[in-house]
């Protein structure tokens, strides 16, 4: 019985359902040597602007707003811009694809930006290590939020279980994540064909 619930539950689904093209990323990121040079590492940081950018238009939803209590911590694009400037790269101006999203599918958009905050600790170690990046320069994009990765990974997903949603709406955000790690994969795949 208790497993069936876990199933249902929509972070649940959301893990198991988005786990192949989560381990795409991986392999992408493995592809596209992010962290080999100063110049891979700045188209890097350009992709995960325009991710965010494109997430935090997201932001704007009233039900997702209402449903997400912390919104004002969240999003990366900022840190990213000002990580742009650290590298001295002005990014282009940006034709939104999320602008059509609607709910719940933009919770699809928010929790793959949410999970690769918290997988960024790693990334973030590398930036350091290879580049001798930090929190306060050219790496702010992968730094922890204050409050820390996994509380406010864990807040994140408690309230994304708390929308009881119906299986179809469920199946719609499930299919928006997809659609999110496509839409970042093909950025990743341009840093690896240049």
């Amino acid at each position: 019985m208790s497993t069936s619930f876990t199933l249902n539950r929509l972070a649940s689904r959301l893990k198991i359902e988005t786990a192949s093209q989560h381990e795409y990323m991986h392999q992408l990121m493995e592809k596209a040597q992010v962290f080999k040079d100063v110049a891979h590492y700045a188209k890097f940081t350009l992709s995960q602007y325009y991710f965010q950018k494109n997430v935090e238009y997201l932001f704007q939803h009233p039900k997702v707003a209402a449903l997400i209590s912390d919104l004002d911590i969240r999003g990366r694009s900022q840190a990213a811009y000002l990580d742009l400037q650290d590298l001295q790269i002005e990014p282009e101006s940006l034709a939104l694809v999320t602008e059509t999203i609607g709910f719940p599918e933009a919770l699809g958009w928010i929790y793959v930006s949410e999970g690769s905050t918290l997988g960024a600790a790693f990334l973030f170690k590398q930036a350091q290590q290879s580049l001798g990046f930090s929190a306060d320069f050219a790496a702010r994009n992968l730094a922890a939020y204050p409050e820390g990765r996994a509380k406010v990974w864990k807040h994140f997903i408690e309230e994304l279980d708390q929308a009881d949603f119906t299986q179809d709406e469920q199946d719609r955000v499930i299919y928006a994540a997809q659609q999110a790690f496509d839409y970042f994969g093909a950025l990743l795949k341009d840093i690896h064909s240049t």
